[in-house]
């Protein structure tokens, strides 16, 4: 089982035993990519999963990815070689984090992603795909994200741990 890091290793480590931030520096750097059908999207989603819960079943709760849409999405395009179209990303949220989200929901942030420079849109026939404009800056928004996700996850361990629940 792999070992998760703290979140002030998190954009700093060089363990090949840590798989999420440095997967993830990977794939903004354009080396370890898979395929275009997703299968980096979904190993890495399995990976995580399995390092956390092992053979647990675990289901995302749909108002957390909301509430770390933006990140998310930019992580999606990130793991991504081609099909970072729209309708690609809707079916991997709803595949890989169980959250079946609007058209109404989705397209807006990655238009205000786009406007913002995180994400470049390129025009095809019948479609718009999303690359990153800026790796850098979408590498610190996800350690940034990633650091405040850990860092709530370990005062909840605490709390779990050492408050008075009963």
């Amino acid at each position: 089982m792999k070992q998760m890091k703290s979140p002030t290793e998190i954009g700093t480590e060089t363990s090949s035993e840590s798989i999420s931030i440095e997967r993830l520096r990977e794939e903004l750097e354009g080396t370890g990519r898979s395929d275009a059908s997703g299968t980096v999207v979904s190993e890495t989603v399995a990976e995580v999963e399995a390092s956390l819960f092992g053979e647990e079943a675990f289901s995302y709760d749909e108002a957390h990815i909301k509430s770390s849409l933006d990140e998310l999405l930019v992580a999606l395009v990130a793991l991504r070689d081609s099909d970072t179209h729209g309708k690609q990303l809707l079916d991997d949220l709803g595949e890989e984090f169980d959250t079946m989200l609007s058209p109404g929901t989705v397209y807006p942030r990655l238009h205000e992603l786009c406007d913002e420079g995180v994400l470049d849109q390129r025009e095809l026939v019948k479609t718009k795909e999303y690359i990153l404009d800026d790796a850098d800056d979408a590498r610190s928004e996800i350690a940034a994200a990633a650091r405040q996700h850990l860092a709530l996850g370990m005062v909840f361990r605490a709390a779990l741990e050492e408050g008075d629940f009963e």
